[in-house]
């Protein structure tokens, strides 16, 4: 249904949206290349650097992924060297992933790689709007949640 601007925001919104992650997706993947980590390993490897260490199910939920695909992808990570999976001290259900110290490496490096990319997103909004669009994305993951 149109809103008071005439845009069929359920429609429009959607779309807008998917367009932005694939286009950010894609220029990661790119910029990626050369450190050996996809766009969605830099996400976990990022959600690790800010952290001592993290449960797989934290990893999950901070990264907003599938159980199933973080899973495959710290098995990879882990033969890898990237990171190390570890049984959980006081949970035995539960498994602690840490980056390795070649994993810190790979992320200092995905971090540099993608610096452009942050540029060209920051270049485009205002600090007001960025702060703005953070708050508005938050209000849409929480409306999906």
């Amino acid at each position: 249904m149109p809103n008071s601007h005439g845009l069929d925001s359920g429609r429009v919104l959607p779309m807008t949206l998917r367009r932005a992650y694939l286009l950010l997706h894609r220029e990661t993947e790119a910029a990626l290349a050369g450190v050996g980590v996809t766009a969605d390993q830099f996400v976990l490897l990022a959600a690790l650097a800010h952290a001592d260490s993290a449960t797989q199910q934290d990893l999950v939920r901070r990264t907003a992924s599938d159980p199933n695909t973080v899973r495959a992808m710290l098995i990879i990570l882990e033969r890898r060297d990237l990171v190390r999976r570890m049984p959980h001290p006081s949970d035995r259900r539960a498994r602690t992933v840490t980056l390795t110290e070649s994993g810190r490496r790979a992320y200092s490096e995905a971090w540099i790689q993608t610096a452009a990319i942050r540029s060209e997103i920051a270049g485009a909004l205002s600090a007001e709007e960025a702060a703005a669009l953070t708050r508005l994305l938050d209000r849409v993951t929480d409306a999906l949640s």
